[in-house]
């Protein structure tokens, strides 16, 4: 743990025993305080949370390796899938797509349930591409949580349909409608969306659900921790009864489990999640008693050269955008990802942060789930997480392709 406080001093050590060296610092973090720029309740922990549930220390994963069953090549994908799988790098199959594609490939419903970052993406796109291939009168719809995920998904689709001419769509808020309903015109056999879009819609008559047979629910979980899920039961109900159905989630709740009844029939369950969190990732908390110094805490962390790519979670839209610009006023390329920007505006930042052209992205939880980001060094909970799940999904945005991530957590 590494405490801050007015009198900082090297006695403030560490969860490890040791002088801590951000305790050391503590005392050269200049500018004026800013008071009443944010929530004061937004570092202070939850009652479903508990301080040990955010301190561990990493330890590289040393799993046996992982065997796959099948192979790409052995699927009876067409030879172009195949050209695009090995163009885009995959040799093999990760164990959510081993076990999930020869079921999705038979036409059954599907219910896998993995963490985010382990293929499913691919697990589902690649067999319904190659189902399109085979007839190219499927309509396949894809419901995602956010728009960044469904524009990710988007991307991937792109990728592996390449060569095919199967043209897709994408239904997200945020942008202007004009361009999504003149794609839709054109028939796509992919429609990827977000409930709300999607629901909108089709309520006026610019996409008819009847006549998709093949339906993919993407970060259930999620969905549900938005909102959003009398949307999907409306949209559900517009669709054929008879469907192929597949449900990806991360977590199986009580409303998770009622959906699936109601989703699904007979399906077969594929569950790979290993663990509640990524042994990888060294977690620790920063606890502050000042919370006026907490913006000059954060500051001298950025400056160090450790953090090389960092995604600072807030709790409101409104704290994000200000600290966004109290960064940037301190000279620290930074960007913004938040509700209340367009989407244009948000996949730019989204893209600039990709492409390492900025080094820090301050982002609500619409940044927590599903979105493959290489290589970040850092995640830190700037405001404290809702629960403990939101924690979960923030820290993993880390740690990924099984190196070490760092995630930090300021605690008042």
């Amino acid at each position: 743990m590494r405490n801050f406080n007015n009198n900082t001093s090297s006695r403030g050590g560490s969860r490890f025993g040791q002088p801590s060296k951000f305790g050391q610092q503590a005392q050269g973090f200049g500018g004026r305080p800013q008071r009443g720029r944010f929530n004061r309740r937004s570092a202070r922990l939850p009652k479903n949370l508990e301080i040990s549930k955010l301190i561990n220390k990493a330890t590289p994963i040393e799993e046996s390796v992982f065997t796959p069953v099948h192979t790409f090549q052995e699927f009876p994908f067409h030879p172009t899938i195949k050209a695009n799988i090995a163009l885009k790098g995959y040799n093999k199959l990760t164990p959510i797509q081993d076990q999930a594609i020869a079921h999705i490939i038979a036409g059954k419903d599907t219910v896998g349930i993995a963490n985010t970052g382990t293929g499913k993406t691919a697990a589902f796109l690649l067999p319904l591409i190659n189902k399109v291939v085979n007839n190219r009168n499927e309509k396949i719809l894809i419901l995602a949580p956010t728009r960044e995920l469904a524009q990710q998904i988007f991307e991937e689709f792109v990728v592996f349909s390449k060569g095919l001419n199967i043209h897709g769509s994408i239904c997200v808020g945020g942008v202007h409608v004009g361009a999504q309903i003149s794609a839709l015109r054109r028939n796509p056999n992919f429609v990827i969306a977000t409930p709300g879009r999607l629901k909108d819609l089709a309520n006026r008559r610019l996409v008819n659900l009847k006549f998709f047979n093949t339906v993919v629910l993407d970060e259930a979980d999620r969905m549900v921790d938005m909102g959003f899920i009398q949307d999907i039961k409306a949209i559900i109900a517009m669709l054929p009864p008879k469907r192929h159905s597949l449900f990806f989630s991360a977590t199986i709740s009580k409303e998770i489990h009622a959906l699936i009844q109601q989703f699904l029939v007979d399906p077969v369950t594929v569950s790979v999640k290993f663990r509640e969190t990524a042994s990888n990732v060294d977690q620790d908390i920063i606890r502050v008693t000042d919370s006026s110094r907490k913006i000059d805490i954060l500051k001298g962390l950025l400056a160090k050269s450790e953090f090389s790519k960092v995604l600072i979670f807030g709790r409101t839209k409104r704290g994000v955008e200000k600290l966004s610009v109290i960064l940037s006023e301190k000279g620290f390329k930074v960007a913004s990802i938040h509700s209340n920007k367009s989407q244009s505006s948000r996949q730019k930042a989204l893209n600039l942060f990709k492409q390492n052209s900025i080094k820090i992205l301050v982002a609500t939880d619409v940044a927590a789930r599903g979105l493959d980001i290489s290589e970040v060094s850092h995640v830190i909970n700037y405001d404290m997480p809702a629960t403990y799940d939101d924690y979960i999904h923030r820290i993993g945005r880390t740690g990924r392709a099984d190196k070490i991530g760092k995630a930090l957590t300021f605690v008042e």
